[in-house]
């Protein structure tokens, strides 16, 4: 259980960072360049996903390293289809219900909030879809991918 509980904290560490590029790019992208705030806060959450899968591959999830020709491009594709979709599709949702449903007219407090909404969703996907390991034993939680074949475990 450590292990998990220093994972988290890592998680929110990136998260943070994560936060102020998505955060950013939506005052950029809907304040200067004059998005709607819908196409402005998709277009944000898929910068801060991209951000959010380098430091989570490098820093919290290092120690499960698939660098394999096809396994980053893979984890990329998974982590889009985890964090990505919960990210997008949650903040959209909550932003609309937020800003076009509640009229909040502050975009940063509502996107703030839309985002710890979906952290906890973020960090299962991750932990138990996105970085778990090729023989599935990160946590016993999925079994391998089609395609992926059990890593030999070398003892030191």
């Amino acid at each position: 259980m450590k292990i998990l509980a220093l994972r988290w904290l890592k998680f929110n560490l990136v998260g943070a960072m994560g936060i102020g590029i998505q955060l950013g790019c939506l005052a950029v992208l809907s304040g200067v360049l004059h998005l709607h705030y819908l196409a402005a806060t998709a277009l944000a959450v898929e910068a801060a996903v991209l951000h959010n899968f380098v430091w989570h591959q490098r820093f919290t999830w290092k120690d499960r390293q698939d660098e394999s020709r096809r396994g980053v491009p893979l984890r990329l594709l998974r982590f889009h289809l985890g964090n990505g979709l919960i990210s997008i599709f949650g903040n959209m949702t909550i932003m609309a219900a937020l800003v076009g449903g509640l009229g909040i007219r502050h975009l940063i407090a509502a996107n703030a909030i839309s985002i710890a909404v979906c952290s906890a969703a973020n960090f299962a996907a991750s932990e138990w879809f996105v970085f778990r390991t090729r023989n599935g034993q990160s946590v016993g939680a999925f079994p391998p991918l089609p395609n992926e074949t059990p890593k030999q475990e070398t003892s030191v």
